[in-house]
């Protein structure tokens, strides 16, 4: 049975098409994630006083580039002891889960581009939030093969303490987001900007849930206050103790891609995603033209995710490390409690309306 040729070049240029915003989307992630480690070190040294980076480049903007190289270029040590293949396949696996995230997150509207309506978003299935606890669930994965491999005690502990932590704080974070999917009705992270978009945002809806996501989402990137897999004084650097070279900063870049993500996320669930606050955006459209509203909206929802990555570093460098039975408390005996009490509230609501 032969193929249409009007059929194989849709599908060709539509594989072309998910190909590039792919490498556009990846490689945009990266360079941020990359950003993020300069801009946590001016943050810190703007708490602290000081000057930070300020050598490589001017205003020490190549400094990311300068630590890249060295990571680079750093000799390669596996323990002797070490499991080689797991050794190898923690990091690789972290880097991976933390990436596959973006596949599901709208960066904005519509585009027109020739002759084509392209969405910028990878997949928009219909299951969005889903697929992201999915994914963040494989995350734990590397950090416990990571630890687990390297035969350190300290590596172990600190695999350890990551996977309780996530599973704990997973399960607040998971009810919050079902009082909001109650509200919304749709599974789709496009359908929920959508619905934000000139009406209310979410976070007017769920200002509960949503404190329950932020503090959630601060323990599932292993951020201060919750950074007890890697606490340097206990466990010198927990699960990434016996890692050198390019393997240890594929785990600090998936930090750092993490923190990037989850930003996204909460822009995109509690805060209408590229919606642009206080315009009508199908009459800017109308106005301005399709490609350049998608542009404005893109730069709006990266400034939303700006605004919560000086946030996860402004705690970080202000709230001192939770002991671990407190961290276990916050998360079973508080965070629980409460994100159940806002979905039966939330219920309660919609069944009185």
């Amino acid at each position: 049975m032969s193929i249409h040729p009007i059929l194989l070049f849709a599908d060709s240029a539509l594989i072309i098409e998910k190909v590039v915003l792919i490498v556009v989307i990846v490689s945009a992630s990266l360079l941020v994630a990359m950003y993020s480690t300069y801009l946590e070190r001016k943050v810190a040294a703007f708490i602290q006083d000081r000057r930070g980076p300020n050598r490589a480049g001017p205003f020490g903007i190549l400094q990311p580039l300068a630590d890249g190289v060295k990571l680079f270029f750093k000799e390669e040590i596996i323990p002797n002891f070490s499991s080689r293949f797991l050794f190898v396949l923690g990091p690789c696996l972290a880097m991976l889960t933390a990436i596959m995230v973006s596949a599901v997150i709208p960066w904005g509207n519509t585009v027109h581009l020739f002759g084509r309506d392209i969405a910028l978003q990878i997949a928009d299935v219909n299951i969005g939030i889903l697929y992201i606890f999915a994914v963040v669930s494989l995350g734990v994965y590397g950090i416990m093969i990571g630890g687990w491999a390297s035969n350190n005690k300290y590596s172990l502990l600190g695999a350890m303490r990551a996977a309780s932590q996530i599973i704990s704080y997973e399960l607040a974070m998971g009810i919050s987001i079902i009082a909001l999917l109650m509200v919304t009705g749709t599974l789709s992270l496009k359908g929920m900007v959508e619905l934000q978009k000139d009406a209310t945002w979410n976070f007017f809806l769920q200002p509960l849930g949503f404190l329950i996501f932020l503090i959630c989402a601060f323990a599932e990137t292993n951020r201060t206050p919750f950074d007890l897999p890697e606490a340097e004084n206990e466990l010198i650097g927990g699960y990434h103790a016996e890692y050198s070279s390019m393997k240890l900063g594929f785990y600090l870049f998936a930090e750092y891609v993490n923190m990037f993500l989850s930003s996204a996320i909460m822009a995109t669930l509690y805060f209408g995603g590229y919606d642009i606050p206080f315009v009508n955006d199908v009459a800017l459209a109308d106005k301005i033209g399709t490609n350049w509203t998608a542009l404005l909206e893109g730069g709006v929802l990266f400034a939303k995710i700006v605004g919560f990555i000086f946030f996860f570093m402004w705690v970080r460098w202000t709230v001192p490390r939770f002991r671990y039975d407190q961290l276990m408390n916050l998360g079973w005996k508080i965070l629980l409690p409460l994100a159940l009490a806002n979905m039966l509230a939330t219920g309660l609501i919609m069944l009185i309306k």
